[in-house]
């Protein structure tokens, strides 16, 4: 499959890539890379791109123009009928934690599995396990979403995310919604997380304190650009 070849190392590649929404250009002569087991933050004032960025790496909108390439997908020729294919080679993590409230976090898990492909009860049941294990909720299997914090919500976001033992990681806004200390432990965790699994992280925040206790690389949108940095220079 000619789709699934990643250049050298990098999960991400953009090479002077224009990222519009209807009609309006939003970022332009965006060039990025990122290599396996990074973690950068997406960082930049409401309104400037950062999840507009994010829906183009899922495949949510289309590169408008340059070279783009996401875990060995070319965005560029991205097909509508490739995009589970290109998601199921991510994690998505949201703000707002999306779990099914209808259905038990075990059933929430099964979902995914079943609508990506996986057809063996064990396995599936083994790799629900692991996941609930690797974010500390494997107590809370059989809990409904409404009957767990937000932290603990989000944390089997993060679960449901790792499912597929994705390359990479996009979360949008992942401690949003949760106070500084739970914040904090789902930084660590994410951290964590990708170190283990050799995933690449790319966090959105407005988060600055949080950035300050976890520093790292910076991805920054501004004035229809992006340039990283070291989260270091954040702060002089």
């Amino acid at each position: 499959m000619p789709h699934s070849h990643i250049e050298g190392d990098n999960i991400i590649s953009l090479t002077n890539a224009k990222i519009a929404q209807k009609n309006f250009t939003v970022l332009t002569g965006v060039n990025l890379n990122i290599k396996k087991g990074r973690f950068c933050y997406l960082i930049g004032k409401t309104g400037s791109g950062k999840s507009s960025l994010l829906k183009t790496l899922y495949g949510h909108i289309p590169l408008h123009q340059g070279n783009g390439n996401v875990a060995g997908f070319d965005l560029k020729d991205l097909k509508i009928s490739q995009v589970p294919d290109l998601r199921r080679k991510l994690g998505i993590v949201f703000q707002d934690f999306q779990l099914l409230s209808d259905r038990t976090v075990e059933k929430n898990l099964r979902f995914v599995l079943e609508a990506t492909g996986w057809k063996e009860k064990p396995k599936m049941d083994e790799r629900i396990n692991e996941v609930l294990a690797s974010v500390g909720m494997k107590s809370k299997k059989h809990k409904m979403p409404h009957e767990l914090s937000g932290g603990e919500q989000q944390r089997i976001a993060i679960a449901r995310a790792l499912l597929n033992r994705p390359d990479l990681i996009l979360a949008d806004e992942p401690t949003g919604n949760l106070d500084p200390e739970t914040s904090n432990e789902i930084m660590t965790l994410l951290k964590r997380v990708a170190m283990e699994h050799n995933s690449a992280v790319v966090m959105a925040t407005h988060d600055y304190h949080m950035i300050q206790n976890f520093p790292g690389e910076a991805i920054k949108c501004e004035d229809g650009h992006v340039s990283v940095m070291n989260t270091a220079d954040l702060f002089e």
